[in-house]
């Protein structure tokens, strides 16, 4: 893991507490995302982002949001959060319904909003890493200076297409950032037993590509990473490979009931003390920046607010029926009576 630098600046107290809200924000939504999912409001298949609320915040505050593109796979809750897509909008696609991001066809896994840079949301393993390529491809051909922040899994980075990517990224000098989303577990089989080498973040090094391999557990350390990364990328136009070493509390996805067949309940306590929310807590109180009683408060304001959330999406219709072939593309007109 590479060494960490010593900050130039203390963040400020104003950007303390927002990562801290932040973090909270996603934590609290993926909760009342795996309770819609026990009510059987949630359809399709879920996979929330508990404990890796560091590595989004970190990001994604790094970057020129709705100028730089984001796209990742089907863990993606929190990118739409941090980007500022409606929280309701967010809750109402993954139940399904009329009013989400994309009028309840696409569920958890699809979450999309163009409008925001924000290309989604894919539910095949692998399959969205050359969009991102692409999307960097794009703005290496229009000779503009955005960043391409293209997320993917442990798992995903054992997919051929991973490496075509890598490859043109390195041969094109793609403005493109792989953030390998390392939370130790290919759905249920550990990085060990799925990964000749694990030290993924190698995988660019034979493409000529710098990469190196991050903290994704320190909200601070992770954000002065990304923005230096992002930084560089922004300057020199070239891709960058990275390795962020996080951990997911829930299971790979909401019907992941059985984590004890994969991992023990000892690991998971012992990395339960990495906690990024609990971290800043330290730090908060460190700085004196905020007491025990702000941040109860705020804790109480957010999950209020994700209670209304769920009350909005949970109230908007379903899809109706005559829609279904809405925005699919056919040049047959179907038959009447179908």
């Amino acid at each position: 893991m590479a060494k960490q630098a010593e900050p130039k600046h203390l963040e400020s107290p104003a950007e303390l507490e927002q990562y801290y809200r932040e973090m909270l924000l996603i934590r609290h939504f993926e909760e009342k995302c795996n309770f819609a999912y026990r009510q059987g409001k949630a359809g399709g298949y879920m996979h929330v982002y508990i404990g890796m609320e560091a590595l989004a915040v970190g990001w994604l505050n790094s970057i020129r949001k709705g100028d730089d593109w984001v796209i990742t796979a089907y863990r993606d809750h929190a990118h739409a959060l941090l980007l500022g897509v409606d929280p309701v909008a967010v809750m109402s696609e993954i139940m399904g319904r009329q009013g989400g991001t994309s009028h309840g066809r696409g569920g958890s896994m699809h979450i999309y909003d163009a409008s925001r840079h924000f290309a989604g949301g894919w539910g095949i393993v692998g399959g969205h890493i050359p969009l991102g390529a692409g999307l960097a491809f794009a703005s290496r051909y229009r000779g503009d200076d955005r960043v391409t922040l293209n997320f993917l899994g442990d798992g995903a980075a054992n997919q051929g297409v991973f490496y075509e990517s890598l490859n043109m990224s390195g041969l094109w000098d793609l403005p493109c950032i792989y953030i390998i989303e390392n939370n130790e577990f290919a759905m249920g089989t550990r990085l060990e037993y799925h990964a000749a080498d694990t030290e993924l973040y190698k995988r660019g090094l034979p493409f000529d590509i710098k990469s190196e391999r991050l903290d994704g557990m320190d909200v601070l350390q992770m954000k002065r990473d990304a923005q230096r990364i992002v930084d560089w990328v922004r300057q020199n136009g070239r891709p960058y490979v990275v390795e962020v070493m996080t951990y997911r509390y829930a299971g790979h996805g909401a019907a992941d009931n059985d984590r004890q067949l994969y991992r023990s309940k000892e690991e998971e306590e012992r990395n339960m003390e990495r906690d990024p929310i609990h971290r800043l807590e330290k730090i908060l109180r460190e700085r004196n920046v905020m007491t025990e009683e702000k941040m109860e408060a705020i804790d109480a304001e957010i999950r209020e607010r994700i209670d209304h959330v769920y009350e909005q999406a949970d109230a908007s219709p379903l899809p109706n029926v005559e829609d279904v072939y809405e925005g699919v593309y056919s040049d047959m007109e179907p038959e009447k009576g179908h």
